[in-house]
């Protein structure tokens, strides 16, 4: 079997985001591969762990996407801040002989350059077209845990657990291994705590992570982060505004601009401009070509949690005018075919510090520390759709004893999506159009 399907059959995918299937990116060709090491997210620690404590692995991972796709260079992104780290890579190159090939790239402490546009363009100086992906400039980009699945799948090993950080305002802050299908709540309780009657949890990262309604969902392949803040902490009230309230509130805009004048897209060339959607949003205005702007945004969420000098919510606006063109099946199409960075850009990138001060997180940036965790749920429920695509069509039936790692839905044929795999050994308890349930052995 080649590497390529090998990485298809171990269900690899994007691990965080979206969760783009990986066998996808890599079966393309490409002049540069890019690690995204960056995890500018505020207080998620998973990327940069793994890359201290196995860095042999990521790197061969690395190279092996890099032979996949033909690149001639691979470059790995990661904030300078992180000397160690680099240190153990640059060394780690060397010692595997692979320095003419892979380089180490060391990347500002700013938000979001983890953004993939945003990295392309740090490491390659080029700029991604409106509306398009890295490849389009030369470019595939994937993270750091992809490229560590990427070497275990060399290794036979499917992607059956998932790096998680838990942090926030809590007694435990760690960064555990916990095997897909979980219940979040087993996750939730590492950090020390037993009630979360005070707590609202943020699935994901402060700045893109969305407040959780409830804790029964359950760990997938692309879960990284948990942060777990008192009810009354004004990031959470921020965020579990309603889309009508947040609309209402925007009615106070003072068209100062600053959203658009701070926002990653925009500053990289896009005609991407938050002051204008919020704009056609309070007035009504229904010019569905003006609309189309909205597509172009991120949901980096920059505009809203930090740029805005009023507290409103130019993300929302954007969101709301996205949500009413798909409903309408209308698209973007870019009419400019080269790009150019603004020159104030250098002078309005966003430090990660400055940023998180302004989402009241300082006390709890803190390390957290790669703990080994046990987890061992009497049921896990994997789910039949973790990634971009269509969902993986079951290969067992109720009542089936399965092993660990065992193969246990697959890629529906001629579609794009991702195999998936039992994380715990057991029976086969239920198939739903969701899930697919273990009870363990």
């Amino acid at each position: 079997m080649s590497l390529l399907d090998t990485v298809k059959e171990s269900g690899i995918i994007g691990a965080g985001g979206a969760g783009f299937p990986t066998h996808v990116k890599l079966a393309a060709k490409a002049e540069y591969i890019l690690l995204n090491g960056a995890e500018c997210e505020p207080l998620l620690r998973v990327d940069q762990q793994l890359m201290e404590l196995y860095p042999d692995e990521v790197i061969k991972g690395f190279e092996a996407a890099r032979r996949l796709v033909g690149a001639r260079k691979a470059l790995i992104g990661i904030k300078g801040k992180h000397q160690e780290v680099i240190s153990i890579l640059k060394k780690r190159i060397d010692v595997l002989q692979v320095s003419g090939l892979i380089e180490v790239r060391e990347l500002k402490d700013i938000y979001p350059v983890g953004d993939e546009q945003v990295l392309v363009y740090e490491l390659t100086g080029r700029i991604v077209p409106e509306a398009g992906i890295p490849l389009q400039v030369g470019c595939v980009v994937i993270n750091t845990e992809t490229a560590l699945n990427i070497y275990r799948a060399s290794q036979n090993e499917p992607v059956t657990e998932t790096y998680i950080t838990v942090a926030g305002d809590i007694p435990n802050r760690l960064t555990g291994k916990v095997p897909v299908g979980t219940p979040i709540i087993d996750v939730l309780k590492l950090s020390g705590i037993e009630s979360f009657d005070d707590y609202a949890i943020i699935d994901g990262g402060p700045m893109m992570g969305n407040v959780m309604n409830s804790l029964d969902g359950y760990v997938t392949k692309k879960t990284k982060g948990f942060i777990i803040l008192k009810k009354q902490h004004n990031l959470i009230k921020r965020k579990t505004l309603s889309m009508k309230q947040s609309l209402r509130v925007n009615k106070t805009c003072e068209q100062c601009r600053m959203c658009t004048d701070m926002c990653p897209r925009y500053l990289l060339g896009h005609d991407m401009q938050p002051h204008k959607m919020i704009r056609l949003v309070n007035y009504g205005i229904d010019i569905v070509e003006d609309q189309k702007m909205a597509s172009l945004c991120s949901q980096c969420n920059l505009c809203e949690l930090f740029a805005c000098p009023i507290d409103i919510y130019p993300r929302t606006a954007n969101l709301y005018l996205k949500q009413k063109l798909a409903e309408q099946n209308i698209r973007y199409s870019p009419v400019a075919t080269e790009f150019t960075a603004r020159k104030s850009r250098e002078h309005r990138l966003v430090p990660s510090k400055r940023l998180i001060a302004r989402l009241g997180l300082t006390n709890f940036d803190k390390p957290a520390p790669l703990t080994k965790v046990t987890i061992e749920p009497e049921i896990v429920y994997i789910a039949k759709c973790q990634h971009v695509g269509v969902p993986a069509i079951p290969v067992v039936a109720i009542g089936d004893y399965v092993n660990a790692g065992q193969l246990i839905g697959k890629i529906p044929e001629n579609s794009m999506g991702a195999a998936v795999h039992t994380s715990i050994a057991g029976t086969v308890v239920e198939i739903t159009d969701d899930y697919i349930a273990v009870r363990r052995d």
